[in-house]
């Protein structure tokens, strides 16, 4: 949250220590590096027995940039950089993080579905994600770990029915003749695709509260460093949210 170099982290646990009277050793900064790399963060825990209820996730991506000497060099000198994508996926019904993958600007987010389902233990209601995860691969994904889960995904402008759209149209068939009789639009609130905003909403949240840049120079420190601030959005979250109503 105070976007700290680990020097000054160390600099501060002491000063908080030391408020509190205690008598404990603060790590230092290297050691505080070496551990980022094996510290397990888990994310929220989510049962279906607990309320009975299966999970509305919504889905989206964004860039994080690299920080570090490498960005300096990049922006003077003009050479191409790598990027990470952080993938946010979230309940619709509590607007927690509950699923992260931190990977390379090459690859493909349709691709990410699988091992992002295989973080949770609840059965899915319905899985929302833009135009990227338009592929055959996400809806086998997610049908073959939920068969009855929905899948909100607006086909590409180029899309197609299939050749069993007559007969035994599939749910991207079911979009696509939606989008025809009623327009996106009509199609969008008619399926629910609006919830989508508030993944988009939750990854302002994150750039807005964490930053939009990774500062770990290796990627399973990355990966620690992101889930870290996960868990801070999600405590704030839970601690106290605005209350939208609508009047009219």
């Amino acid at each position: 949250m105070f976007r700290l170099a680990l020097r000054q982290t160390e600099g501060l646990i002491a000063s908080i220590i030391g408020l509190l009277g205690l008598n404990l050793a603060v790590p230092d900064h290297s050691t505080l590096s070496r551990r980022a790399a094996t510290l397990e963060v888990p994310l929220p825990h989510f049962s279906a027995s607990a309320d009975g209820r299966a999970m509305h996730l919504l889905v989206d991506s964004t860039g994080l940039k690299l920080c570090g000497a490498g960005e300096w060099l990049v922006e003077k000198h003009g050479t191409k950089t790598r990027r990470s994508w952080r993938k946010l996926h979230m309940d619709a019904e509590t607007d927690e993080i509950v699923a992260a993958a931190l990977t390379t600007n090459d690859v493909d987010d349709a691709s990410q579905v699988g091992p992002l389902l295989d973080q949770l233990d609840v059965a899915l209601a319905s899985f929302t994600g833009d135009g990227a995860y338009d592929q055959d691969s996400l809806y086998s994904a997610v049908t073959d770990r939920d068969p009855d889960a929905l899948v909100i995904v607006p086909p590409r402008a180029t899309a197609v029915l299939s050749e069993t759209a007559e007969t035994k149209p599939t749910q991207r068939d079911k979009h696509l003749q939606g989008i025809t009789a009623k327009v996106r639009i009509a199609w969008q609130r008619s399926s629910g695709y609006t919830k989508q905003s508030r993944v988009e909403t939750a990854i302002g949240r994150y750039k807005h509260a964490i930053g939009d840049g990774l500062r770990f120079h290796k990627d399973e420190r990355r990966d620690t460093e992101v889930r870290v601030a996960v868990q801070v959005l999600n405590r704030m979250s839970n601690l106290g949210r605005p209350i939208s109503v609508r009047i009219a």
